[in-house]
């Protein structure tokens, strides 16, 4: 049995720009962080050469073309996967609540599968493979940013180019300033969860109009790298973050709403230099930056939501398990 690890993600600024409408016409970039908080992905041979597949239901089929989960078939497609295998995933989390669940799952499975048949395959390429899946094969109106950030780990700054290329970039940390920028990140669930494919369509089709206000947000991601990179006045990126989510929130009126629009005015009156909802919008968990002395005000502004606990992580999906499947 084979079991991988493959992290979820806070995506800081540039979102929207990772969209083919966007990068066609000029470079996209995100910044972007792994945290540990993650998708676990089981595979091993099935004896009867069935294919079971489980997670929040469970199917057991004969071939792959059976396989009703569009992910699992479509990756078992593209390995010409034909023994019987059983697929189990877990999650730390739910799905659809804008942390890249769905993009974790691919590039988890991907990378289960390959090690499978034996093969080291790089971050890379799991994360292209994993685009291919999601964007071509499936259609989904989604970006590319959350595939890398999955198969990378770590902080990237991101760039998505015409050519279909992406460069992955490391924002490089001092300990100090890592630990510190860490202490002012607080994360909380709405409660609600979202169907991303929405409101990235209508963000999609708003792109052409929105082009200004998306190169702004590619300035504000290259800004906050330049502040955490230069560790000084890590109060400049609460500010970053919060023009960035004015920008992104402009975009479309499906990435907000009234709810999440007052509880984000609480989270700033109750000290929080800035913030964003997390994900393509709608729903799902909203990130503050805030200094450490107002934590506590932030939390009882905010004691209605539940608090995530979390740490950045630097690594992206990995082998946790290699077992024998022999009894």
């Amino acid at each position: 049995m084979i079991m991988t690890r493959t992290p979820f993600r806070v995506s800081f600024a540039g979102g929207g720009s990772d969209l083919a409408t966007y990068y066609l016409h000029e470079p996209g970039v995100v910044l972007s962080t792994a945290i540990d908080k993650y998708m676990y992905v089981a595979v091993k041979e099935h004896f009867d050469q069935t294919f079971r597949i489980s997670y929040s239901r469970t199917e057991i089929v004969e071939s792959v073309a059976q396989i009703e989960h569009p992910i699992v078939r479509e990756c078992l497609t593209m390995l010409a996967t034909s023994r019987g295998i059983e697929i189990v995933s877990m999650a730390d989390l739910p799905a659809r609540t804008g942390l890249g669940s769905s993009s974790s799952f691919t590039v988890g499975l991907l990378h289960a599968l390959y090690a499978m048949e034996g093969r080291v395959v790089s971050p890379e390429r799991l994360a292209r493979e994993a685009c291919c899946i999601e964007i071509e094969r499936l259609r989904e109106p989604i970006g590319k940013q959350d595939q890398y950030i999955a198969a990378y780990g770590g902080m990237q700054f991101i760039q998505f180019n015409a050519d279909g290329t992406v460069f992955v970039d490391p924002v490089i940390l001092s300990p100090e300033t890592r630990r510190e920028f860490g202490q002012r990140l607080l994360i909380f669930f709405t409660g609600d969860a979202r169907d991303a494919r929405q409101v990235l369509t209508k963000q999609r089709a708003a792109t052409a109009a929105k082009m200004p206000v998306l190169r702004r947000m590619c300035e504000i991601a290259s800004e906050m790298r330049d502040v955490l990179t230069s560790g000084r006045d890590l109060s400049r990126f609460g500010a970053l973050l919060n023009e960035g989510w004015e920008a992104k929130r402009s975009i479309t009126d499906a990435i907000s709403n009234s709810r999440i629009d007052e509880l984000y005015a609480r989270g700033l009156r109750a000290g929080a230099l800035g913030g964003k909802l997390l994900g393509a919008g709608g729903g799902g968990f909203l990130l503050f930056f805030c200094e450490p002395h107002n934590h506590g005000r932030l939390r009882d502004e905010l004691s209605d939501l539940r608090e995530l606990k979390f740490s950045l992580d630097p690594q992206g999906s990995k082998i946790v398990h290699v077992g024998s499947d022999r009894n």
